[in-house]
């Protein structure tokens, strides 16, 4: 689990067809990381097998690759987000992310707006679904407040400040680049939880003293 917040950029290169080695050293975090530890690249979730003040390594899957930007980045030496996995009793400065993409989408436009700048982006139909004003998504790994969106979410707007702007790779995208998504894990349950099949299901069931009993309410 982690949050969304930022603590190093790196640079992400491929050994192998299966291997992956980023370069960070400047990341705090490197002092304290082991073997086996999970770290968000790019808001991937990826486990570290071998590591040194420079950076780590990681193995990734063929799925991996196919379902977000690490492959097109790797091979040219990209820049990438790190942030290592959450402590029990860390602030959560941004939102739950899981590490886990949910689709790649594309940056649309980039405008300046006094010190600060607006980001466009495309999301893919299992991103959209998700898309709410002021809601929470993780763009490359970076917890993200949601500024405005179509109806349908498939296009959505956010407002960077200058801090995360400069702490981030957000200041090395160009229109036209990929970005790995992650939509909000609170509104993935609540939308499943609110189909109707499962709706239907609440409804069916009684709620009268014996269940509120039966399930530790008295």
């Amino acid at each position: 689990m982690f949050t969304g917040i930022i603590q190093a950029i790196g640079v992400l290169q491929q050994c192998s067809e299966s291997q992956l080695v980023i370069t960070a050293t400047d990341a705090p975090f490197l002092g304290d990381v082991a073997v086996g530890d999970s770290i968000a690249v790019d808001g991937v979730c990826l486990t570290v097998e071998t590591f040194d003040a420079r950076g780590f390594t990681v193995s990734v899957s063929p799925e991996t690759l196919q379902r977000t930007t690490l492959a097109a980045k790797a091979a040219v030496g990209a820049m990438v987000n790190l942030e290592p996995a959450l402590r029990l009793g860390d602030r959560v400065g941004g939102h739950f992310v899981t590490g886990h993409v949910d689709g790649v989408g594309t940056v649309l436009a980039i405008a300046p707006t006094g010190i600060s700048w607006t980001f466009t982006f495309s999301a893919p139909e299992a991103v959209a679904a998700y898309i709410i004003p002021k809601g929470s998504i993780a763009i490359n790994g970076i917890s993200l407040t949601i500024a405005d969106c179509n109806e349908k979410g498939d296009e959505f707007s956010i407002a960077v400040i200058p801090h995360t702007y400069a702490e981030t790779t957000l200041q090395f995208l160009r229109v036209g680049d990929g970005v790995n998504l992650e939509a909000d894990l609170l509104g993935k349950y609540t939308r499943k939880f609110l189909q109707p099949q499962n709706a239907a299901a609440a409804v069916d069931k009684e709620i009268d003293l014996g269940f509120l009993q039966a399930h530790g309410y008295a």
